[in-house]
């Protein structure tokens, strides 16, 4: 006699629960936060003062004030840098020039590579906050599946965007922010591809008492020379390795 075949109980859709005012606050507070700020900072003529021409001219009281209050000097530079980036203000060359300026090139490189990684961060995170979930929810299986790609090389996606800057530096702090990377992962692949250039910048900067003085225009574009330039793609190439790896990789046979 044959047993009836167990009875499978209706599954039962999982229903997300509203989201509260003050969840609303919390999700999309900050990032609309740094909207505002960005708007004040552009209307203010505050992004005026971060230029090259102004640096120029207030190098002299900037290294006075660092002589007389190293440490405070410090701590306000890695602020208003962090500050900058998370509103991605366009700035981050010239805090990095004025890092080298006045801290030297390894201390002012350093400590630009920190500040652009924090900001970065800030920044990421609060995209994640905002939209992760909800673009999570509605994407299909195409952008399902490139996420996942993303998300399995994500250390080495990460260094390849900072060592060699194919998309703005804003815009991929917003993109990688909308896929489920690990914190720590984003902060140390970031560090470790914002440095080097970072202290290239900062060496640059270290020299511009000199060049304001003779009234030579820093070569900005110092990154594309070839001496500069290989060895980053070298480093961009070789954090490709897991990737073509695993790409390349025979696949076992059955």
């Amino acid at each position: 006699m044959t047993e009836p075949e167990p009875i499978t109980p209706p599954i039962t859709p999982q229903i997300t629960p509203p989201i509260t005012p003050l969840g609303y606050l919390q999700r999309f507070g900050p990032l609309a936060l740094v909207v505002i700020l960005v708007i004040t900072a552009f209307a203010s003529g505050v992004t005026r003062h971060l230029s090259i021409h102004e640096l120029r001219e207030r190098h002299a009281q900037l290294e006075a004030l660092v002589k007389a209050h190293p440490l405070t000097c410090l701590a306000a530079y890695l602020a208003l840098y962090t500050t900058i980036v998370a509103l991605s203000l366009p700035a981050a060359l010239v805090m990095t020039l004025t890092g080298g300026l006045l801290f030297g090139p390894w201390l002012g490189g350093f400590a630009a590579a920190a500040s652009c990684t924090l900001g970065a961060s800030i920044l990421f995170v609060i995209c994640r906050n905002a939209a992760g979930d909800w673009l999570k929810q509605r994407a299909g299986p195409t952008a399902a599946a490139i996420e996942a790609g993303v998300r399995r090389d994500a250390f080495s996606y990460i260094l390849i965007l900072r060592l060699v800057p194919v998309m703005p530096f804003w815009l991929a702090n917003l993109a990688l922010g909308l896929i489920d990377i690990p914190m720590s992962t984003f902060v140390l692949a970031s560090f470790l591809g914002i440095a080097p250039v970072s202290l290239v910048y900062a060496g640059l900067g270290s020299s511009l008492n000199t060049l304001f003085a003779e009234h030579v225009r820093p070569d900005l574009h110092i990154i594309a020379r070839p001496a500069v330039l290989l060895p980053l793609l070298g480093l961009a190439l070789l954090s490709l390795t897991p990737i073509l790896a695993r790409r390349f990789r025979p696949k076992p046979q059955a």
